[in-house]
């Protein structure tokens, strides 16, 4: 939970969530939505409590790690120490590209973009069949990450749905043209790397 310290790190080996802020006013601004393979709770291992909160969305098995270790796997497992420096790495680019989108974007290209980056995610950890994923999240949840009000996420939605680009009923989303979708979220219609630790 945002502002508590935990003496674990974690990584998901099973599941999804996110991460989410909560303002003074009580509104969430989710900060990332969270795929097997994803390291929690550095931020609490270096800081000693976390600015942020985690949420799982569905079941989750996770691998714990004592923080206190942390440490220890720098110097001993320099290999391990890279590759959580890569996801950490990751993790910031992602935050600046989610930044920019939010800030600068409008709803539809928002909105394509954050189903175009999660169909991603999901096909380099193997959770697609095609363009074809659990996608076990609300309409609060994307509204949350976008910065928009539940009903633009539910007029933008129904837009997307009406181009026939995506499909998103029962916690699961369909990319019904990908040439399209990805072009509107100007992204590149290809695998992202493959992570580390997974």
């Amino acid at each position: 939970m945002q502002g508590e310290s935990s003496p674990f790190l974690y990584t998901i080996l099973k599941g999804l969530g996110l991460r989410s802020v909560v303002l003074p006013d009580g509104q969430r601004q989710v900060v990332s939505l969270l795929f097997p393979g994803d390291f929690i709770g550095l931020q609490s291992g270096l800081m000693t409590e976390m600015g942020h909160s985690i949420e799982a969305t569905t079941d989750m098995v996770l691998c714990v790690f004592e923080r206190g270790d942390l440490f220890n796997l720098f110097n001993d497992h320099p290999d391990r120490a890279y590759d959580l420096t890569w996801l950490a790495a990751i993790s910031e680019h992602f935050l600046g590209e989610a930044l920019a989108v939010v800030g600068q974007r409008d709803a539809i290209s928002r909105m394509a973009w954050a189903f175009a980056r999660s169909l991603q995610y999901g096909r380099s950890r193997g959770l697609t069949t095609g363009w074809d994923m659990h996608f076990p999240f609300t309409q609060r949840d994307l509204a949350d990450t976008l910065g928009l009000s539940l009903v633009h996420t539910n007029k933008t939605l129904a837009r997307l749905r009406t181009l026939g680009l995506v499909e998103w009923s029962q916690d699961r989303l369909t990319i019904l043209d990908p040439a399209r979708l990805f072009a509107i979220a100007e992204l590149p219609l290809e695998m992202p790397k493959k992570r580390p630790l997974f």
